[in-house]
């Protein structure tokens, strides 16, 4: 085998202040994990994979975060080798690949290395892996960096570098398993910072607001003549770069303005990080006796760390980001616009100085810098986890199984032991991605993918949309058909009013804006289709005589999303209710207005009229017959059987329904099996002060409550919800037995709680927390425990107030000589005294019987014994009889 040609390291890395660190660099690369970290512009993309390539003797794969940085770093690194892209270097992204047999160092996504690895999980030729930018902590990133974890526990020659500007780096070295840590310094350029904000507020209901674009474009125009050098300006999202590049051209014709986002053309993306250097200019290069015009590059986040744009000496940030935002009341996931975090403004200003000294402009007051958050949370503590549900379930470490307890809730189940994470994802929105799996049948009972799954998951497809292509193509026979509607609702594609179709016209007509765009996903979901039932041995049979079906557009959404499949919810109306049990509505004027059926793509949280009172809007969705409905609808269907308690009587109804969709209902007899579900279900409905709760039981409880909020378990806890939780343990044998007709004030609640009751600690009960208390007079007193309805866990047991106390009302007399105030729940809980008059009237509050008998009592006493003069008020309290009797029947009885 010949050896192959090393990396001129020595040129690679002139200049980059991270080849100071190489032979650091290289003896930790040999232990088989490093983490590197190093600040934005000291060369570690460009430096660090030769340098890994020339130590080990495979493949070296290197990731980036985006397509266009994939790009960019694969082009430079072949610059400086000398050789041409597809040689010794390179790249591999959705919809493009350049690699040959002598490739030693290929650049990918991670999202193309993620289904790399589920088809090959050794990763056969691969001897060393290089992850770049996981300090933004993208979804794919994480699941990458966990994957390979383990992965590297099986494979100990493969070698593992991760790479960041910024990082938590003990904790990356502690997941892939003791890595070695290198930080490499980089001297600064001088930067200068400036704030700048307009006298219009950023945003507004709308996101950013046109005042605010144009005073970016005013100060981008301003700063970048007098400064006199390139300018990259940073704004939250595509439609805002377009708008500001086309508010600067207008301002500025003889500027050069370049858009940046993942949206571009792939020529456009590399026009923007390109040098202005004639040799690299190639059709732009000015003519002779020309020079270059200002350049300034507009551009999303993804110019922030991941990608060089060269020349840049002055960078005008708004201080926005684009960040993923959950509504988990109504399953819902977008992007949203918040202010950017100051790790961010940091990264982009520092990219002013990275060749030079610099200036950073920051369009927002000094204020609002200091009250930016200090970092945006990781992508999977908000993101939609379902694609990432699939992916683990396919490599064999699934987070839940579908069905277990907790799952569809709202709880944060348990989830299972998988893939080891930087930030675990959050209980409930994995078991929510587990159910949609379910729904859609691509896991099977133990949440493993199952044979359709892992044909979804290898796919460069988002899992829903996948899922419909490959369904939909075999069902429809229609493959460009059905690719059609997938790359129309998986690229940022507007539909007018929410009529998908009518978009679907538009973008065939070349009328709608990015219809170039949408012809090239559609040629690529098409191959991918066709490639994947030529694998599956499978073809589609040609189209019927009919033809394709009008609501083939509403069909391949429903395969895509069940759980939107909406109806309407009355004549005229707007609004349509989803069968995930949502409401939303329909823009007014919308050519879809009066369609029985909907299938949903998007949907947005909103209020006003838009909304028509759902709280939601339909951005886009398509008609759907409703025999297409329920055939698409799947494990969606069900027939149920509702009891439910009306006027004191049990109602039953038999019930089909499409998720939250009611499809028919019938009234029936009520059956003994009825009574105890339906008074259940409305004591769940209207919460137990439906229940008549008695002293006994009311004192039980509350004993109870102190006694967990104290001890914690076994003992259980007695607020409302966790009694709701445990209705069947300990409340339903008796709604049960009760008869149809018997009022719930029948119920024993005293007995129905002891069913809580933990043993062997319940003989403790009474020693724990007595129902009296004996005081020195002889006599005993009622404790009064504290209201258990909204208990928690854990309370103040000695607030200032005395909330949440035991209290014990007693006569004054009655404690004469007592010093130490008498402790509950194993001395956790002082009982807080209420001192009272011989007329019962409350003299004094204490949980300090020694501090009032030597001080507030004199005060009491000289109140007292005038208006009371029957009753003993001695000097001496310490050494005075307790007694509840008056001071002439105590002499008489003795």
């Amino acid at each position: 085998m010949t050896t192959p040609r090393p990396f001129d390291l020595a040129a690679i890395g002139a200049g980059l202040p991270v080849a100071d660190a190489r032979e650091e660099l290289a003896d930790a690369a040999t232990t088989g994990a490093l983490v590197v970290t190093a600040p934005p512009g000291t060369g570690k993309t460009t430096f660090v994979p030769p340098l890994v390539a020339d130590l080990v003797p495979g493949r070296i794969l290197v990731t980036q975060p985006r397509r266009v940085a994939v790009r960019a770093a694969a082009r430079r690194i072949a610059q400086l080798d000398g050789s041409r892209l597809g040689e010794r270097v390179g790249l591999t992204v959705r919809g493009e690949r350049h690699v040959g047999p002598q490739t030693r160092l290929e650049v990918l996504t991670p999202g193309v290395l993620l289904r790399r690895l589920l088809a090959d999980p050794e990763l056969e030729g691969v001897d060393a892996v290089i992850l770049d930018e996981v300090h933004e902590r993208s979804l794919d990133g994480d699941l990458l960096l966990g994957m390979l974890a383990e992965v590297r526990a099986l494979r100990e020659d493969l070698t593992v570098v991760a790479m960041s500007a910024t990082l938590d780096a003990a904790q990356v070295a502690d997941l892939l398993g003791g890595a070695r840590v290198v930080d490499v310094p980089a001297p600064l350029h001088p930067l200068r910072i400036a704030h700048e904000p307009g006298s219009a507020p950023r945003l507004d209901a709308r996101g950013v607001t046109r005042e605010f674009l144009d005073h970016l474009a005013r100060i981008t125009i301003e700063h970048r003549a007098e400064e006199d050098c390139d300018a990259l300006v940073f704004v939250p999202g595509a439609r805002e770069v377009d708008e500001l590049v086309r508010r600067i051209r207008s301002r500025a014709p003889d500027l050069e303005v370049l858009p940046l986002h993942g949206r571009l053309p792939a020529r456009e993306q590399d026009r923007a990080t390109r040098g202005r250097a004639p040799e690299e200019a190639g059709t732009d290069t000015p003519p002779p006796g020309h020079d270059l015009p200002g350049r300034v590059v507009v551009s999303t986040a993804l110019a922030e760390s991941s990608l060089t744009v060269p020349g840049v000496r002055l960078v005008i940030d708004a201080g926005l980001s684009r960040e993923v935002r959950r509504d988990r009341a109504r399953d819902m996931t977008g992007l949203v616009t918040v202010s950017a975090s100051r790790a961010s403004a940091n990264q982009r200003a520092g990219r002013a100085a990275r060749q030079g000294p610099g200036l950073a402009v920051r369009a927002y007051s000094a204020t609002d810098d200091a009250r930016m958050p200090a970092i945006s949370p990781p992508e999977i503590a908000s993101a939609d986890l379902t694609d990432a549900a699939l992916l683990v379930a396919a490599w064999g470490s699934p987070w839940a199984a579908p069905g277990e307890p907790g799952t569809g809730t709202g709880a944060d189940p348990t989830l299972l032991p998988g893939l080891p994470l930087l930030t675990p994802p959050p209980g409930a929105s994995a078991a929510r991605a587990v159910e949609v799996l379910a729904g859609l049948g691509l896991i099977d009972a133990d949440g493993r993918a199952n044979a359709l799954g892992r044909r979804v998951a290898r796919l460069p497809v988002g899992v829903r949309e996948a899922r419909a292509l490959l369904e939909g193509a075999e069902r429809l026979a229609a493959p460009e058909a059905v690719a059609e509607v997938i790359a129309a609702i998986s690229d940022d594609h507007r539909a007018p009013d929410a009529d998908l179709p009518r978009l679907l016209r538009d973008l065939r007509a070349g009328r709608a804006p990015g219809a170039d765009r949408w012809r090239r996903e559609v040629t690529r979901l098409r191959r991918i289709a066709e490639g994947a039932q030529a694998r599956n041995d499978t073809a589609p049979s040609p189209a019927g005589a009919s033809g394709l079906p009008h609501d083939l557009p509403g069909q391949v959404l429903a395969l895509a999303r069940p759980e939107r499949i909406a109806r309407l919810t009355a004549t005229g109306a707007r609004s349509y209710l989803l069968a995930g049990g949502t409401r939303a509505a329909l823009p007014e004027g919308s050519g879809l207005s009066g369609s029985d059926w909907l299938a949903i793509a998007e949907v947005q949280r909103a209020d006003g009229r838009a909304a028509d009172g759902t709280g939601a809007v339909i951005r886009s969705a398509a008609p759907l017959e409703e025999d297409s409905a329920l055939e698409l609808a799947g494990p969606l269907l069900r027939a149920t059987r509702r009891a439910r308690l009306e006027g004191g009587k049990v109602s039953v109804r038999e019930e089909r329904a499409l998720g939250a969709i009611v499809l028919r209902a019938t009234p029936v007899a009520a059956t003994a099996d009825d009574v105890g579900p339906a008074r259940a279900a409305h004591l769940r409905e209207h919460g137990l002060d439906a229940l008549t709760w008695n002293a006994p039981a009311r004192s039980l409880r509350s004993r109870l409550a102190l006694i967990h909020r104290e001890l914690g378990d076994p003992w259980p806890a007695m607020d409302d919800a966790s009694l709701l939780a445990s209705l069947e343990t300990w409340l339903l044998p008796d709604l049960l037995r009760l008869r149809p007709d018997a009022p719930l004030s029948r119920l024993d609640l005293t007995t129905a709680l002891r069913r809580l009751l933990p043993w062997p600690e319940a003989a403790r009960l009474d020693q724990l927390a007595p129902e009296r208390l004996a005081v020195p007079s002889g006599s005993t007193a009622r404790i009064d425990y504290p209201d258990a309805s909204a208990a928690t866990g854990s309370s103040d047991s000695t607030a200032a107030d005395g909330s949440g106390r035991p209290v014990v009302a007693v006569k004054l007399q009655e404690l004469f000589g007592l010093a130490e105030t008498p402790r509950l729940v194993d001395g956790r809980v002082p009982v807080l005294f209420h001192l009272l008059s011989p007329a019962r009237r409350p003299l004094a509050v204490t949980d300090d019987l020694r501090s009032f008998w030597d001080g507030p009592y004199q005060e009491v006493r000289k109140e007292m014994r005038g208006r009371y003069p029957k009753h003993p008020w001695p000097e001496d309290p310490w050494t005075a009889p307790a007694t509840a009797r008056t001071a002439r029947r105590q002499e008489g009885r003795h």
